[in-house]
């Protein structure tokens, strides 16, 4: 069973985040979120580049944890041109 407080949040240092969730790397190098920053919040660093913290935490869910029912759901519904 999936449990919330399993969830990457946005007080989390970067460096954790990566050891736990390797997957995550790939997002922070695409987020501009320099190694020297590792040792900071996501907020914090989020902020500094200009990035809406809500916004990093969701991509960073996503790759750990894969898309939202939601989201599976609405991709399953598309049509194709």
């Amino acid at each position: 069973m999936f449990r919330f407080d399993q969830l990457i949040r946005r007080d989390m240092i970067i460096r954790d985040v990566k050891q736990r969730f390797p997957q995550t790397v790939p997002v922070f190098e695409e987020l501009g979120f320099r190694q020297v920053c590792d040792d900071c919040d996501i907020e914090t660093v989020a902020r500094k580049n200009g990035l809406s913290s809500v916004d990093v935490v969701d991509a960073l869910n996503r790759a750990a944890f894969g898309p939202t029912t939601e989201e599976k759901d609405n991709a399953g519904n598309q049509t194709l041109p």
